[in-house]
Order: structure tokens, then sequence, then C-alpha cells
């Protein structure tokens, strides 16, 4: 018996390239129409021109610190495009192209996955590690031929941190609730369901190795974050939850890991601008090499354990 729960149960339109078009298609649709949701909203709630709406969305893209709402008006473009691009995109591929139901998705139930309240610690115990990794990434350089692309990546990776910082920018419970919404349970949702749901099985069926579509999908799920400097921490994490979704067999594991990473950091990053801890999560260079390096191993330990603890019961 396979000694995981590969989510790779036929299905009555198996994988095809015409799906993955059709998958892309959903994304670049669901992109458009989130984007004109924002401009119909402003105009019919707001009482602004086109021309005035487009240029308020730039601002609020390039400089949202300039607006009296800024940091609500950007959380809610963030939210409502991630489920546009990400959650709808995949759930209309699942049910209108392959037509699949929620349940092939799951081949264990939640209630038999051993161990989900492990994912929690598996995760936050995990984060020093990546953070070493997220140092070294950080510091990679590309041969001076390439100077100017490598200036470019920094120049990019610089105006996403300094939205990011923007965002995890806030003083009030509300606004930390808000940030709990949009960055930790829409994109735990929404990206698990793609990347996981959709873009690892559909490469699993086509690749039929788990551990190569494991890692394409997390390359996948780090390269559209557009964040270069950030690739590598990112891809592992990705890899991490692919892991997850294949020894538990089930869609709500990996939702889970992920809403930990966010979660997690979001409410450290609150408690520290509260300065309720001294703990700067966001400063990767303070993580110590020995303690990021036993947080690793440690992490690796309850990786297998939760492995063992899901393997399919021979009988």
């Amino acid at each position: 018996m396979n000694a995981d729960y590969t989510p790779t149960l036929p299905t009555s339109r198996p994988p095809t390239f015409g799906g993955l078009l059709m998958l892309l298609g959903f994304i670049l649709m669901g992109g458009v129409l989130s984007t004109g949701l924002m401009l119909l909203g402003f105009m019919l709630f707001g009482g602004m021109s086109y021309a005035d709406v487009k240029m308020h969305l730039r601002i609020i893209a390039r400089d949202p610190a300039s607006l009296p709402g800024g940091w609500y008006e950007l959380m809610s473009w963030q939210a409502v495009n991630h489920l546009g691009s990400f959650l709808l995109p995949a759930l209309a591929y699942w049910y209108r192209i392959e037509r699949r139901t929620w349940s092939q998705f799951n081949p264990r139930p939640l209630e038999q996955v051993a161990g989900f309240s492990l994912v929690v610690l598996i995760v936050i115990l995990f984060m020093p590690f990546d953070g070493l990794i997220i140092e070294w990434n950080q510091n990679i350089h590309l041969p001076q031929t390439l100077a100017p692309i490598e200036e470019w990546v920094r120049d990019k990776d610089q105006s996403t941190t300094a939205v990011t910082r923007y965002l995890t920018t806030f003083a009030t419970t509300p606004q930390l609730l808000v940030a709990l919404l949009v960055i930790a349970i829409i994109p735990g949702i929404g990206e698990e369901v793609l990347f996981r749901g959709v873009l690892q099985r559909m490469l699993m069926y086509w690749t039929g190795n788990k551990h190569l579509a494991i890692w394409l999908a997390a390359a996948l799920f780090s390269a559209i974050h557009v964040q270069f400097l950030g690739f590598f921490p990112r891809m592992l994490m990705g890899a991490l939850f692919g892991y997850l979704y294949v020894w538990s067999g089930n869609i709500w594991v990996p939702i889970l890991a992920h809403f930990t990473n966010n979660g997690f950091t979001v409410f450290m990053v609150y408690l520290y601008q509260q300065k309720m801890t001294s703990i700067d999560v966001e400063k990767t260079e303070a993580v110590p090499m020995l303690g990021a390096l036993a947080a690793g191993l440690l992490t690796t330990g309850l990786l297998y354990y939760f492995q063992q603890r899901n393997r399919p019961q021979l009988i």
C-alpha cells in the first residue's frame, strides 16, 4: 500500500494541458474582475469618476500612506484580489473543468488525521531555521556581468517589502483582526487550495513522482509572490505545506499550516509594536545559528513523527 495518502484519486476529467490553460485563464480573469470590482466600488460608493478611480488605485498601490484610509483600502484590495486570483479560479477549475468534489481532495477525513494540532508546533519551530535561509538568500549576489539584473531584483524586493511593512504596521485591535483575515486566513485557504489542492496534484498526476510535484509546486508558489530575495525560504515553506498535504491526505492540514505561519507572524509583529515583547520576528539576523539549526532538527523529527502517525495501516 502507498505509504502516504497521496491525493491523486481518479476523476471524471483527469488533468490535461488544456485544463491547465483554462486554469491560467481563470486566474487572469479573476485578477481582472477583482480590479474591476474595486473600480466599480469606488465609483458607486465613493462618487468618483472612472479617471479619478484609476488615479486613486495607482496611489493605493504606490503610496497608500498618503491617503487617510489608505491602510484599510489597500487591505480591501489585497483581500478582493486574493479571492479573485487564487481561491475562485481554483474552485472553478475543480468543479467546472475536472468536476471534482471536495471529498476527493480529502481521502482521509479530518477527524482521522493524527496530530492535527501538532502542525502548529511544526510550523512555529520551522520559522527560526527558515529565518536562517532568509538571511542567506538575501546575501546572494549575482556575477558582476549580471549586476543590472541584481539591482532591478533588489529594487523590486525593496518596494514590495515597503508595502508589506506598511500593511503590518497596526496599532489597534480592529487593524489586527483585519490583518489576520487578509494576511493569514484568506491566503491560507486560497493559496493552499490552488497550489497544493490543484497544481501539486496536477503535477503529481503528470510526473508520477510526489516529491518532484511537491517541489515544483513549491517553486511556483514562491515565484508568484515576486520576492526573489525570499525565493528559497518561501519555497521551503511551500514544500513543507506540500508534504503535510500528502502525508495527511487532507487539504485542511496545509491550510492550518499556512494560517499558522502568517498569523503567528502578524500577531508577533503586533505584540512587538505594542511593546509587549522584545522579539522582532522580522529581523532574521537576530536568529542564532545554533538555535536555527536546532529548530531545523526538531522540525525534521516532528515531521517524521507526523508522517509515521498518519501512515495507512495494513490490514
